[in-house]
Formats: structure tokens, C-alpha cells, sequence
């Protein structure tokens, strides 16, 4: 959870980017909008963001909602941001405050809500923001754990910024994204922080039979080595034998098992259970074995004694 000096720090609106282009998405019959993609001074895309204005209507008025919406490239919501003097308010226009914006963003982050399954009039009691007591039986949920979910008196409002946030709109950033899929974009996602990233980059760079295409052997070998214990299984699990196979190579995944942590070193060698061994590797596995617990004593025999 964000600090709240920080989290409000995000609040106030983003510094305009280099550069945007604007795209303009359907969402059905009546309703279209703007997304906009940020770019660089040179062209490459940043982040896609919207400018939402929005009437939240379910009790007897509306109340019109600004707010800004910031997605990743592959279409994960990040955060909001507001507009310059606007706030967003619950019923009898109580403006938020700070513990229910923070609230918004938690309610926002997460991917998988009580929203996706619901309708709006499952959720609360008609003509009113309050959540209707038979809930809980369509969710499978208390209403304790739903109210949890949701800001008292804007649940209408948590309700559809999360179906804006996990919308139609995803599915057209992601087709969007495929313009520019070219080797810098591939490079640099591939060496992101960003695991999403990574495992996109992963599908177009490793095919089904595990052969990684050229020039993209180092940004592999960076996620295997690299911190995020799960994406760096997920690559060598992916890699073919090919990938693992001369002196090079082998050389470089001793040095990777040497510092890794406990779980990918018996990733490894798991791994190495399919991949004939080079000599140096195989002297490197003997000398280890006094020093490895019976896990690892039990893989390395497997290995030594398949080759």
C-alpha cells in the first residue's frame, strides 16, 4: 500500500507527455471515446492513459466523474490521477477523503473483484448506495468481506471505474501494442521490471520447441539470472536444450546456480536432467555434492548418471 503523502503526491496530474497519439475506441453502439498512448521524443511508446468523464447515476441525480485512468502497455490499470480542482463525492456530495482515495486505487489494482461477477442492482439496494443484503448469496461472500471491497456511499462509483479499468478498452491496447512490436520493444521488455512484460516478450522470442531467436540470448539469460524467482523458472522451463547446450553456456548456468536462490537451483537442476552435461559441469556437480542436501544430492546423481 502506497504511503499516503505519496499517494497523494500521484494524485495531482501527470506532467503532459513528449509526445501522444489518440485512438478512438468503440465501446458500443452509443458510447465512444479517446484512449491516448504516450511517447517519447523518439517515438516509443510509454503508457496509455484516458481522460474519463463519466455520470454515476443510480440514485435519484448524477454525479459527474473526472478522472484520469493510466494503463500499462500490455493494458494493466497502474493508477488515477485527478484534474485540477476536481474531486470525486459520495452520496450527498461528501467528497472523499484520503483514506478513500487510497481506498480506490487498492479497489482498482486488483484484477480480480466481486465487480466482475455482479450486476450493479446485485450489488446494492435499489434506489439507494446501500449494499442490498442478499449479496453475500450471489457472491458466495459476507457482506463484511464485500464492504471491504467497495467505499460506503460510492459504490456506484467503485463499481464502474473498475469495469472502465478492466473494460473493452484492454483488448485495444493490447492490439495496439502490436504495432510496435519491433526488436527495441521486445529489448526493453524483455529487460523490464515489469513481469508482464517480460513473459509477452518471452511468447513472441521462444517458440513451442524452445529455440530462442537470435540476438535475444543475453535479455534470456538476464531473467533467468535475475531476481523474480518466477519469471526466471518460467524462462528456463521455456529454453530447449539447444539453448543450454556447449561450454559457453553450461559455464554461465554454473555461475547462475551458484548464486541463485534454493528453488531455482533445483530448477536447474531439473533442467540439467534433459541436457547432456559438459565435463567441467560434471566436476562442478561432484565437488558440490558434499555441501547439497538430500534434494539436491538426489538430482545431481540423476545427472551424473545419465551422463
Amino acid at each position: 500500500m502506497l504511503n499516503l503523502l505519496t499517494f497523494f503526491l500521484l494524485l495531482q496530474t501527470s506532467p503532459a507527455p513528449d509526445k501522444v497519439r489518440e485512438f478512438t475506441v468503440v465501446e458500443n453502439d452509443t458510447l465512444s471515446y479517446t484512449l491516448k498512448l504516450a511517447l517519447d521524443d523518439a517515438g516509443r511508446p510509454q503508457y496509455f492513459f484516458r481522460n474519463i468523464f463519466t455520470p454515476v447515476c443510480y440514485t435519484n441525480e448524477c454525479k459527474p466523474v473526472h478522472i484520469n485512468f493510466y494503463w500499462d502497455l500490455l493494458g494493466n490499470y497502474m493508477r488515477f490521477d485527478l484534474p485540477p480542482n476536481k474531486v470525486l463525492t459520495k452520496v450527498d456530495h461528501d467528497e472523499f477523503k484520503e483514506e478513500d482515495y487510497q481506498k480506490l486505487q487498492d479497489i482498482l489494482a486488483q484484477p480480480t473483484s466481486i465487480f466482475a461477477e455482479l450486476k450493479m442492482e446485485d450489488l446494492i439496494t435499489t434506489g439507494t448506495e446501500n449494499l442490498t443484503d442478499s449479496v453475500d448469496v450471489k457472491a458466495g461472500a459476507t457482506l463484511k468481506t464485500i464492504k471491504n471491497q467497495v467505499i460506503d456511499g460510492a459504490v456506484y462509483t467503485c463499481y464502474t471505474l473498475w469495469h472502465i479499468a478492466y473494460g473493452k478498452v484492454v483488448p485495444e491496447m493490447q492490439k495496439i501494442i502490436e504495432e510496435y512490436s519491433d526488436d527495441n520493444l521486445l529489448h526493453s521488455f524483455l529487460n523490464s521490471s515489469n513481469y508482464h512484460y517480460q513473459y509477452w516478450a518471452m511468447d513472441k522470442v521462444v517458440d513451442p520447441n524452445g529455440n530462442v531467436r537470435r540476438n535475444y540470448e543475453t535479455d534470456i539469460e538476464k531473467i533467468i539470472g535475475g531476481k523474480n524467482i518466477f519469471i526466471a523458472k518460467n524462462a528456463l522451463q521455456r529454453v530447449g536444450e539447444s539453448f543450454l547446450a556447449g561450454q559457453e553456456k553450461q559455464s554461465w548456468l554454473w555461475q547462475t546456480y551458484q548464486k541463485s536462490p534454493y528453488a531455482l537451483q533445483i530448477a536447474i537442476l531439473k533442467k540439467l536432467q534433459s541436457v547432456p552435461v559438459t565435463d567441467s559441469v560434471k566436476e562442478n556437480l561432484k565437488a558440490s555434492l558434499p555441501e547439497s542436501n538430500q534434494e539436491q544430492a538426489s538430482l545431481i546423481n540423476q545427472i551424473l548418471a545419465k551422463n
